[in-house]
């Protein structure tokens, strides 16, 4: 599998026509980020349950799998989601149940879990929304157009592109295991010899990433690369579709913050 291939795989959401795929990168990069912004600052769930909606609603006009967004909320959702679930046993306030050896859950800490984790569902299914609309070399161009320091966003994309690599190094290993009938799940096999192929297949992979890295350096310096280089960016001016969805998810923000002083919701 070479990198062309691993990136079709993991980015073959971006490929699709839709309303929002047509959309200029900084377009899509600046509404999802006032959602995340917006997601933050607000403390009602009503808001936040209408904000989610609103990305579902975003999903289906992009005609993008349901089924596959939901899944990639949920694979990340246990990062931070973690945090969300201690609140109540941690965060001091009304006691509403007392469990076995002194455990308690008190309301606020209760309130506080399901606010936190819902602001995390809404600024994931943002991300997600993100990742499948534009490929990560848009994202880097989109943060570049709209006034990312130069080094950051050489940074940036060269992770990107580290990061490819980094995937295609590792499936070469699994690929090389799996032809050898290695399977770290098998149990007829030691534990501790298992253990010990899964430390020599991690080291292994840095190793070969480093050197591919390496390579990849000194290929970039002997076309000219320096510490000035400046990544190409073309000068797309902004369509009279990207001004609407901008001023349509701007209006929706700002009538979700006014229903909420005029109690509407």
């Amino acid at each position: 599998m070479n990198g062309a291939g691993s990136v079709n795989e993991l980015e073959k959401h971006t490929i699709k026509s839709s309303v929002l795929h047509t959309l200029d990168g900084r377009v899509k990069l600046v509404i999802l980020l006032a959602i995340i912004v917006y997601a933050v600052y607000t403390t009602d769930l009503i808001v936040l349950a209408i904000m989610e909606i609103y990305l579902i609603a975003m999903i289906l006009v992009s005609h993008l799998s349901f089924k596959e967004s939901f899944k990639r909320v949920l694979f990340i959702l246990p990062f931070g989601g973690i945090i969300a679930l201690f609140q109540p046993f941690i965060m001091a306030g009304t006691v509403i149940y007392t469990g076995p050896l002194g455990i308690h859950i008190t309301y606020q800490g209760l309130m506080f879990g399901v606010l936190l984790m819902s602001r995390l569902v809404v600024s994931l299914t943002s991300i997600v929304i993100l990742s499948s609309l534009s490929p990560m070399q848009e994202v880097v161009n989109s943060f570049r157009r709209l006034g990312m320091p130069r080094e950051f966003a050489m940074i940036f994309s060269l992770f990107i592109r580290y990061l490819f690599m980094f995937y295609d190094e590792l499936h070469r290993i699994l690929h090389a295991q799996k032809s050898r009938n290695f399977d770290i799940f098998n149990k007829k096999t030691s534990y501790m010899w298992r253990m010990k192929q899964l430390a020599y297949t991690i080291t292994m992979m840095f190793l070969r990433s480093y050197e591919k890295g390496e390579t990849v350096y000194f290929s970039m310096l002997s076309r000219g690369y320096s510490e000035n280089s400046e990544i190409y960016t073309d000068n797309k001016k902004l369509a009279s579709r990207d001004f609407f969805f901008i001023g349509i998810t701007l209006s929706f923000i700002i009538c979700l913050e006014l229903m909420k002083y005029t109690m509407v919701i």
